[in-house]
């Protein structure tokens, strides 16, 4: 979404009476506080793909990791539109949040770096990835990967959100979209 900040609307056909829009930045904070997200993405014969992953928040957008032989990866690499959502299994209270997106490979040492620190630092050590190349993230270092078995790797890939919904639930409802200013 740029780096403009979004301006929100609320769509009064999926809102309580008198409900206000939810403000970008409470929306954004439940992307970036969540604990799990799903991921839908397009199959090659047009089927959907839904799975569970985690994610974190990086330079306006959502990053994730999958191998390159998991579905996801191979959905993402034939066609990158896709759609993030995260938010809680309760129709009484809560806000879920829908980012679609397009989503690119994150390649490059540094960066690939960095965004490793922040997984560990979202979700703890047993998510601590290795980074010794510039293709992704590893599990083990490199001097323990049987490079003739399967791949050791962990595609990253950033999410730039194209479109944002936020869905508020409780005693008031309301859908929000944002859209860019200016």
């Amino acid at each position: 979404m740029g780096t403009a900040t979004p301006t929100p609307e609320l769509d009064q056909r999926y809102s309580s009476g008198g409900a206000p829009p939810t403000a970008w930045d409470e929306a954004r904070e439940r992307l970036i506080r969540a604990d799990v997200y799903w991921i839908s993405t397009v199959r090659g014969d047009g089927r959907p793909h839904v799975t569970p992953l985690l994610a974190v928040w990086a330079d306006g957008a959502m990053h994730v990791s999958t191998g390159p032989l998991e579905q996801k990866a191979r959905n993402l690499a034939a066609n990158p539109h896709c759609i993030l959502t995260t938010g809680t299994g309760s129709i009484e209270e809560g806000l879920d949040v829908v980012l679609e997106g397009t989503a690119e490979r994150v390649t490059g040492r540094d960066r690939l770096a960095a965004l490793a620190g922040m997984w560990v630092a979202k979700y703890g050590e047993v998510w601590r990835f290795r980074v010794w190349d510039d293709e992704g993230f590893h599990h083990r270092e490199e001097a323990d990967v049987d490079h003739d078995a399967v791949p050791d790797i962990a595609h990253v890939f950033a999410i730039r959100p194209d479109r944002v919904f936020a869905f508020r639930k409780g005693a008031v409802f309301s859908q929000t979209r944002y859209r860019l200013s200016g």
